[in-house]
Parts: C-alpha cells; structure tokens; sequence
C-alpha cells in the first residue's frame, strides 16, 4: 500500500507503508515542522508496515522535537518496530 498523510492542523495520520521507497514523500509534508507548530500528534493507527528507514524517519522527528525544545507525540497501535526501537532507546 502507498504512503498517505493527511492532517487538520497540528494531527497528522499515517496510512499504508513508510519504508526506504516513499521516505521523501514523509520528509516533504514533516520538513521545517516544528517551525511551525508547538505541539505534534502523528497517528501511526493505520501504518501496515515500516522499515528501518521509515523508524529511522520517525527517531529524527523524536530527536528534532526535542533539539527544538517542542512536543510530539506519536499515538496507536502501529508498527511493532517502532515501539521496539523506543524501548530500547530508553533502556539504554
């Protein structure tokens, strides 16, 4: 399945798969963002699958908000990998 976001305002929802393929598609719409808005909500509900580069997308976004001092959130019950790799991010 193709990559879709939509958004109202500062909720942002993410359809189908994030991988290495359409991974410029997810950095065009979350490019500048937080130049933008204070406070990020992207919901991961309906993400079939994602691979390291779209984890990797989704770790940068994390380490943005933080860099920049703003608040993101990622909501649902989405891709295992990605709930794997915060995990460990904050075991280590």
């Amino acid at each position: 399945m193709d990559l879709k976001i939509s958004n109202c305002n500062n909720f942002f929802k993410i359809k189908g798969t994030l991988n290495k393929n359409n991974l410029s598609i997810f950095q065009s719409v979350f490019n500048n963002i937080f130049e933008k808005v204070q406070v990020l909500i992207i919901s991961i509900e309906d993400v079939d699958s994602m691979d390291r580069f779209g984890v990797n997308a989704l770790t940068e976004l994390h380490k943005e908000a933080i860099a920049k001092n703003k608040n993101l959130s990622i909501i649902g019950l989405g891709c295992e990998d990605l709930y794997n790799h915060f995990k460990t991010e904050m075991a280590a």
